[in-house]
């Protein structure tokens, strides 16, 4: 039976499902695959895995081979190519005084074409900066404009958590965030505290809701009446991660004290 194997080709990037072939591959090997722009160069992201009948619908590009040594320095040709035209297109966007903010160049595998991702506030007429490049380096040229969140995800960088951002490490894709989540976990609401490098709010925001929102089940709601070993009082806060609430008392002081404390709910 046919197998197939994950293929990324970018250390964070979509992982996509290719024709293992007769190819003995694990996890981490570098391969050449079939894609629709051409040969590309990719690693294995997950082991090759039995083509079930249901999923034997459409059929898969093969991998081509596995990297040899010419392949390697085909890549590192590649990498040069891509510095060099990130010089140049920096010089001509001077020139043409373009509001458009370049940060990555890709190169196709058999350096046929080059991709400059750029970022921008609004539209950009770079048909004068494409003939320019194209004049230059003599291949196809395709300019992509992205968001903010790609530009951080593409470049990397280190969060304000010391660790190196999520979108860049492990995130395949981009969920919504909202400000009702930091609410939710008790955070403040002060935009450069719950902001990531790309200035939008953190990421990491939206997988941990689901955690709070499945411990705060056994707390009592905010503004509840409870009557704990400590006193009576209402509820004013949350400490989710200790498993506490903050209670105002009649007189008017607050306490904290754990959930094992509350005797019963008003």
């Amino acid at each position: 039976m046919k197998k197939k194997v994950g293929i990324r080709f970018k250390s964070a990037g979509k992982i996509y499902d290719f024709d293992a072939g007769a190819f003995v591959l694990n996890c981490g090997d570098c391969v050449i695959v079939e894609t629709e722009k051409g040969l590309g160069f990719g690693f294995v992201a997950s082991n090759p895995k039995l083509i079930k009948k249901k999923d034997n619908r459409k059929p898969l590009k093969k991998v081509f081979r596995i990297a040899s040594e010419l392949d390697f320095q085909q890549r590192n040709k590649n990498k040069e190519m891509e510095q060099q035209a990130f010089a140049c297109c920096i010089n001509y966007i001077k020139q043409l005084n373009l509001a458009m903010n370049l940060f990555s160049v890709e190169s196709s595998f058999d350096a046929s074409r080059l991709t400059f991702f750029f970022t921008s506030e609004g539209r950009v007429d770079f048909r004068q900066l494409v003939k320019m490049l194209v004049k230059q380096f003599r291949v196809r040229v395709e300019m992509r404009q992205v968001g903010i969140r790609n530009q951080a995800k593409m470049c990397g960088g280190i969060g304000r958590c010391g660790r190196e951002l999520c979108c860049s490490l492990f995130m395949e894709k981009f969920d919504p965030v909202s400000i009702r989540m930091a609410k939710k976990q008790g955070l403040s609401l002060n935009p450069t505290k719950i902001s990531g490098q790309c200035g939008r709010l953190m990421c990491c925001l939206t997988f941990e809701d689901a955690t709070y929102r499945n411990l705060k089940k056994s707390f009592p709601k905010i503004g509840k009446i409870v009557q704990t070993a400590n006193g009576k009082g209402k509820v004013v806060r949350h400490n989710v991660i200790c498993n506490r609430i903050s209670l105002r008392l009649n007189n008017g002081t607050e306490i904290e004290t754990g959930l094992d404390t509350i005797i019963k709910e008003q």
